[in-house]
């Protein structure tokens, strides 16, 4: 195959994982909702060393397991502060409306 070959490839690889980050965001996004009803902390150090041990372990290469940490690392900065801006812009929203810092659970 010839230079133009491969790089189509890698385009295509490219969309998606464009396609796949957004989607493993999306979810991170539905743990936040869950974490901000919940009043859990958006960092969970646990989790965060599962996540890392499971896909360096997965690691098959040609990226050494110091690259895909490096990789899953900034990914999951993503995801997490996807999650913090989630929960601030859900307290501004609370925060804005008068009626619901008056009112308690269930009125």
């Amino acid at each position: 195959m010839d230079l133009d070959g491969w790089r189509k490839r890698i385009d295509a690889v490219d969309l998606k994982l464009v396609e796949l980050l957004n989607r493993r965001s999306r979810y991170a996004l539905e743990i936040g909702k869950i974490k901000a009803r919940l009043d859990l902390p958006v960092y969970t150090p646990s989790r965060e060393v599962e996540v890392l041990n499971n896909v360096v372990i997965a690691n098959e290469g040609p990226l050494n397991d110091q690259a895909i940490r490096r990789l899953f690392e900034r990914i999951i900065d993503e995801a997490r502060l996807l999650e913090r801006e989630y929960i601030e812009n859900r307290r501004q929203k609370m925060g804005s409306r008068p009626e619901a810092s008056k009112k308690g659970p269930g009125r």
